[in-house]
């Protein structure tokens, strides 16, 4: 899982990158989204740009409660192992 989660933090690093036209020197799991200085209009952007990457439908009320990198992340990862437990019935 450690390794899924430093491949979602590289592609959090570089949506947010490309979306906010910044480069950020660094960014962890610790990080507020709003220090980043990443308003709710950009954080939309960024979880579109992610959900059409990873393939994925993030649920909106989710959305409000991401704070920091790591909130963002987990809500990916809890999704995708969703995912792939329906995968995995479906195909029983």
């Amino acid at each position: 899982m450690a390794s899924r989660r430093a491949e979602l933090l590289k592609i959090f690093m570089k949506t947010a990158t490309d979306i906010t036209e910044r480069e950020f020197p660094v960014i962890s799991e610790t990080t507020e989204i709003s220090e980043l200085g990443i308003d709710s209009l950009g954080m939309l952007e960024i979880v579109g740009s992610m959900e059409r990457e990873l393939k994925v439908r993030l649920p909106d009320e989710a959305l409000t409660s991401i704070v920091t990198v790591k909130d963002l992340l987990e809500v990916v990862e809890e999704k995708e192992a969703r995912a792939a437990g329906a995968s995995s019935v479906s195909r029983a």
